[in-house]
């Protein structure tokens, strides 16, 4: 498959509501869209890197210019993703946009082919199971009015954001207003081993599991944090390939895998994540970096794969989108179907896109 160009179109993404973090709160979305155009089809990619390297140290300016720089002058002459997806090895790290770029050139690939993401990655089922993740708030009031509201929408499993300070007050809460609804939380990193004991006191709510309580590079803490806590622990962060989840499982680190394909260089890597986890009979999900429909449509393809069979952050787009930039993905019995269509099933809306659009650039090859 030959590329002929690939554009680099920023959009600006306003949240419904403020989305806060151990490590910051979103109120917009600066979004970096990979568009590459073939002879026979055009395809898109969803960089998830934010604006500031917060959460990583990928962020949305370098993402771009690591791009426009390195990766898309590195693509072969005769492009297919495993091709791809060696010719940009050699870079180190960028593993957001190096997935951008992947995903765009696998999705015009599948258009030109009649394929869809879902049938490619080998999803075993047609819709998903949708959980959602509620974010820090100012009071446990408030806390506890977003999750009925979730709960009224349809949503399967409610995940809440935790940090130091915020963590078994609001949860005992949850526990105690809405019995037992599939509940899990979130760290992004947020503790240290010297927070174990507080970390414990979750156990007594019957938790899914606790995500990333340690930091990135943890494991072997992690595998002690393990040992102490009934909750299961899942990774997220620390996992940025399947050499690391295979080194994670080993360690003892973690009995959960939560897999963000954008974050760990794109779906050929996710796959293998979920075969590694399958094959070891560890649990994972799909998570979420609060993407558009482009990211979202195929986030719900892989969802689908055999091994997710805990609900994920896939969900609806009006969770953060008051308008999306494709046709918005709804909720039909707390789940989401998997886009049948060609590639990742959706392309943007004309119009939309030129109205959230901030900049555009091209790079001919």
């Amino acid at each position: 498959m030959r590329i002929e160009a690939v554009e680099l179109r920023r959009i600006a993404m306003p949240l419904v509501a403020p989305f806060r973090t151990s490590f910051g709160t979103e109120t917009a979305r600066d979004v970096l869209l990979v568009r590459v155009v073939t002879p026979d089809a055009e395809g898109w990619g969803e960089c998830v890197a934010i604006a500031d390297p917060l959460y990583s140290p990928e962020y949305v300016e370098g993402a771009q210019d690591v791009l426009r720089r390195f990766l898309i002058p590195a693509l072969p002459e005769d492009a297919d993703e495993y091709r791809v997806e060696r010719a940009l090895e050699p870079f180190k790290g960028h593993r957001m946009a190096k997935a951008a770029l992947g995903t765009a050139v696998l999705d015009a690939r599948l258009r030109a082919a009649g394929e869809s993401f879902g049938r490619y990655l080998g999803a075993a089922r047609e819709r998903v199971p949708c959980g959602v993740s509620v974010g820090i708030m100012d009071s446990v009031p408030e806390l506890l009015d977003a999750v009925a509201g979730y709960l009224d929408e349809g949503y399967v499993r409610i995940k809440l954001k935790i940090e130091p300070g915020w963590d078994v007050e609001p949860v005992r809460a949850v526990r105690e207003r809405f019995g037992d609804v599939p509940l899990q939380v979130d760290a992004n990193a947020a503790y240290t081993l010297a927070d174990a004991r507080r970390l414990k006191e979750l156990d007594a709510f019957g938790l899914l599991l606790i995500e990333q309580p340690l930091g990135d590079e943890d494991l072997v803490q992690h595998a002690e944090l393990a040992r102490a806590l009934a909750t299961p622990v899942c990774l997220d962060e620390s996992i940025e390939s399947a050499a690391d989840a295979a080194a994670a499982i080993a360690l003892g680190a973690a009995s959960v895998v939560n897999v963000k394909p954008g974050r760990v260089g794109g779906y050929l890597e996710a796959r293998r994540i979920h075969d590694v986890c399958r094959a070891h009979g560890v649990a994972v999900w799909c998570g979420g970096m609060l993407e558009t429909g482009i990211g979202r449509a195929a986030n719900v393809a892989l969802a689908a794969l055999p091994g997710f069979t805990l609900p994920g952050d896939t969900s609806a787009s009006r969770r953060y989108y008051a308008r999306d930039v494709t046709e918005p993905f709804e909720l039909d019995g707390g789940h989401l179907e998997v886009p049948r269509g060609p590639g990742v099933g959706v392309r943007p809306v004309p119009e939309r896109l030129e109205e959230f659009t901030t900049s555009s650039e091209w790079v001919t090859l």
